[in-house]
């Protein structure tokens, strides 16, 4: 049975008020130093790995140059980034693939780019979205949150929100909608001490709601 959240498109629609445009807070250029900055992202945040790539992409901006730049070299401009070992290993192993298979150009479909070193299908979907204007819905630990402490798209794992989200979005929000909840988790509704008095959709959440029957009890 599809989930049936009854507030979903005055959700959206007040969250394109707030933010017309919403943008990936990553700075890139092109595919290629997208798909570099997601790899980088995992379990970091976006300000850090935009410090480490400024410098970084100043030397190597395409596949050819990374790896020409190699593990070492790389590490030495994203050795600020968590778990940046393991990520230069697939950052020169996904070049490398990108040069081989793909003629140096980032793929634009989820098994192409999922069988790349390092990126797995929430970064597939980042890429997708931002990169080639697909609609897909990439669920980090923002909108795992925010999903299901709203009501919005409940789910045990990020797969199971992912699958709501592909099913109750109205076409008008599809594009924005991973942007728009990302940043909504990022800046309001936090993991500790969610901004709650300022929060657009606060009367439209079922956390705000139970809080609220709590406190009158």
């Amino acid at each position: 049975m599809t989930h049936f959240y009854p507030h979903t498109y005055e959700f959206f629609e007040r969250l394109q008020k707030r933010n017309p445009h919403p943008e990936t807070e990553l700075t890139y250029t092109d595919p290629y130093t997208l798909l570099v900055a997601v790899v980088l992202s995992a379990q970091s945040t976006d300000k850090g790995v935009n410090k480490a790539t400024e410098s970084l992409f100043q030397v190597a901006n395409t596949p050819e140059k990374m790896v020409d730049l190699g593990i070492e070299g790389l590490k030495k401009y994203i050795k600020t980034i968590g778990l940046y070992n393991n990520k230069a290993k697939n950052i020169i192993g996904l070049s490398r693939l990108l040069i081989e298979r793909h003629n140096g150009q980032v793929p634009s479909d989820r098994i192409s780019l999922e069988a790349l070193p390092g990126v797995g299908r929430k970064s597939a979907n980042v890429v997708l979205s931002v990169a080639f204007h697909q609609d897909t819905f990439p669920v980090d630990t923002h909108m795992f949150r925010v999903c299901n402490r709203t009501g919005l798209a409940p789910g045990k794992t990020p797969k199971d929100v992912e699958r709501t989200l592909e099913a109750i979005v109205p076409p008008p929000f599809r594009h924005h909608a991973h942007h728009w909840i990302v940043l909504h988790g990022r800046y309001i509704c936090t993991a500790i001490k969610p901004k709650c008095m300022i929060c657009p959709i606060s009367d439209l959440c079922d956390y705000y709601q139970t809080r609220a029957q709590c406190a009158i009890l």
